[in-house]
């Protein structure tokens, strides 16, 4: 699903927990992380919850590298969370993975006033991590 597919959802959703639900939904959607791939390297510091993201990268000629991104965590809203991320990040270049405001969407989609501090956190440390692989990738 698009990041604007996803934008144009949670705008049609007044309620909520009708949004909990979507964002839940999002996640239940995300393709199963393989079990290899939930090791330390992986594991994204600053999450309240068990978060693990993998990066795979492809070189792209004068473009620059490509990121694409799989992941998993041991809670529900993270899930959704990790999918809204793949949604913005995942295929895209490190330049535009630079270029985008991740923090932005997640306070257009009014998450940060319905999600707890820690969320919120944990959001950031994901964003962090996704910028450290595109820095990495171009390096």
């Amino acid at each position: 699903m698009s990041i604007d597919e996803i934008i144009a959802n949670f705008e049609l959703l007044d309620d909520w927990d009708d949004r909990y639900r979507y964002l839940i939904e999002l996640g239940r959607a995300l393709p199963p992380l393989p079990e290899a791939a939930r090791n330390d390297v992986n594991k994204v510091r600053g999450c309240a919850s068990q978060v693990w993201l993998a990066t795979s990268i492809k070189p792209n000629g004068a473009a620059g590298p490509v990121l694409t991104f799989a992941g998993d965590s041991d809670a529900h809203i993270v899930r959704g969370l990790i999918a809204v991320l793949f949604a913005l990040f995942s295929g895209k270049g490190a330049k535009d993975i630079f270029a985008t405001d991740a923090i932005a969407l997640f306070e257009k989609l009014g998450l940060r006033e319905h999600l707890t501090p820690q969320r919120s956190n944990g959001f950031r440390s994901m964003v962090d991590r996704i910028h450290r692989d595109a820095s990495a990738a171009v390096g």
